[in-house]
């Protein structure tokens, strides 16, 4: 990942921190795909999607979240709980989108898709 792409996450990450949920991981890669953060609120367990734009045009940060990006993450979602036995755990998907210049403008996006 990129240095802009961490500072994103970095945000994003201090953002939902702020909002009462507990970091669990960052930067989950499989062969399936990746998620950006994981994380946890109260019992529930968060996969969290961020996109950063600068501008709206072209639909913005949340336009650039793809069918296929969808796919990517789902299926690396399903590996991650697979792998640490989290099949029966409620959880959900969620996209944080970043957009602007500072100070930035938010958008949290849960149960985006599933």
């Amino acid at each position: 990942m990129n240095e802009l792409g961490q500072y994103y996450e970095q945000l994003a990450l201090t953002y939902l921190q702020q909002q009462g949920l507990q970091l669990v991981a960052q930067n989950f890669r499989c062969k399936i795909g990746e998620i950006d953060l994981i994380m946890r609120q109260q019992q529930c367990w968060v996969f969290i999607e961020v996109k950063y734009r600068a501008s709206t045009a072209y639909g913005g940060a949340l336009a650039a979240i793809s069918r296929s990006k969808q796919q990517k993450v789902l299926g690396a979602v399903k590996y991650y709980q697979l792998q640490h036995r989290l099949t029966q755990q409620p959880c959900r998907i969620d996209v944080l989108a970043i957009e602007g210049h500072a100070p930035y403008q938010y958008t949290w996006l849960q149960n985006a898709f599933s």
